[in-house]
């Protein structure tokens, strides 16, 4: 059997914002793991055949082009390993739809989890899990979450670009590019070079210029919302 899993990954300053993010709560004790910037789609799976998986992704993914949702606030709920803290997802039609279709679809060739079948499947990005087994759970959550509350929450709005298939390891085995409409390999999944061009075909289709190199001041004004 072959483990995969599926999800969307943060680039840009929206990355870098979770990450630093991510830091702050690791560091103010002890944490189950650290989590890593992304939005879940499907799995941990396993299948026999990740061939099939791949014919799926792309059947699915030709279906859509400009995916869009929104980064907002913060919130927790109690998850299989802990309690999860994270950045919430609303997830817009289209997001729900593509991701239940996954889930539909990938369900006949693979294992899903439980969660994969939920109709209101709970899209986020975790900041930090505090595992079931710590004895001081609710002190950690409680520090963790008044650190989250003297924060500005972000809020901005991102599109759903590309559709990442992860291995065991949570490397990247390939990667459904949704403007573009092609498969990229590990390599090209991680070049900064297809990176502005899914964007700038992203921007084309909205009828918008091709994007220059963006500064902090822009992604702040982005993420926390301030007036241009």
């Amino acid at each position: 059997m072959i483990n995969f899993f599926i999800e969307f990954r943060f680039h840009g300053y929206p990355k870098q914002y979770l990450k630093g993010l991510i830091r702050e709560v690791s560091s103010k004790g002890v944490i189950k793991k650290r989590a890593v910037p992304h939005m879940t789609l499907y799995g941990t799976s396993q299948t026999t055949n990740m061939h099939k998986a791949f014919a799926v992704i792309e059947k699915v993914g030709k279906r859509y082009t400009l995916v869009p949702f929104k980064v907002k606030g913060f919130g927790w709920f109690d998850g299989k390993e802990g309690k999860v803290i994270h950045v919430g997802i609303t997830a817009s039609a289209e997001l729900e739809k593509l991701r239940q279709e996954l889930a539909e679809e990938l369900s006949k060739i693979s294992t899903p989890q439980a969660w994969d079948a939920l109709p209101d499947y709970k899209f986020h990005t975790t900041i930090a899990i505090i595992g079931h087994d710590y004895k001081d759970r609710d002190r950690e959550f409680n520090q963790i979450w008044h650190h989250l509350k003297t924060k500005d929450a972000p809020h901005v709005n991102q599109h759903l670009l590309r559709i990442t298939v992860l291995n065991k390891d949570r490397k990247i085995l390939r990667e459904y590019d949704l403007v573009l409409k092609r498969w990229l390999n590990r390599r090209q999944a991680l070049s900064g070079y297809w990176w502005r061009r899914t964007v700038n075909k992203s921007r084309e289709l909205q009828g918008l210029p091709s994007e220059r190199q963006p500064s902090l001041l822009y992604w702040f004004r982005r993420i926390f919302n301030w007036p241009h």
